[in-house]
């Protein structure tokens, strides 16, 4: 499975009511950074942003997103999108990642993060940012 990830700078929360006004459907997942290990350790602006939300507009339809923090760098509108990834096994992520950052840039090593995933992030040698994403449960 493929999914749309998009990132704002600050308004993702406002932006996800608005898809779910116009596509209908759930949201499966809402983490904000206060959530995350580092939360405590966050500036008080960034710790009530959104890290991870997923809205299930249907059974064949995911919207995922977050807020794009500035310690993360610039975040330039048109270039504020990733391609999720999220394989069946934990070797299939790895393949898949490995061929993805061929030539390109790596922007976070595949590794076993706090949500119990196999999670890494790129940017492929044509530009574009892959999340990489094997859920363990």
């Amino acid at each position: 499975m493929i999914v749309p990830y998009l990132n704002f700078g600050g308004s993702t929360e406002a932006a996800f009511k608005h898809y779910q006004s116009v596509f209908g459907g759930e949201f499966s997942s809402l983490q904000r950074f206060s959530d995350t290990p580092q939360g405590a350790d966050m500036p008080e602006a960034d710790r009530g942003k959104i890290m991870h939300i997923s809205l299930q507009v249907d059974k064949d339809t995911t919207i995922m997103g977050s807020d794009h923090l500035e310690a993360m760098g610039p975040l330039i509108p048109g270039n504020n999108f990733s391609l999720s990834v999220h394989p069946k096994s934990e070797a299939e992520a790895k393949r898949i990642f490995d061929a993805l950052s061929a030539g390109g840039q790596v922007l976070m090593p595949i590794e076993k993060v706090f949500w119990g995933a196999y999670f890494g992030m790129l940017t492929d040698q044509f530009g574009i940012k892959w999340i990489i994403n094997y859920q363990y449960s």
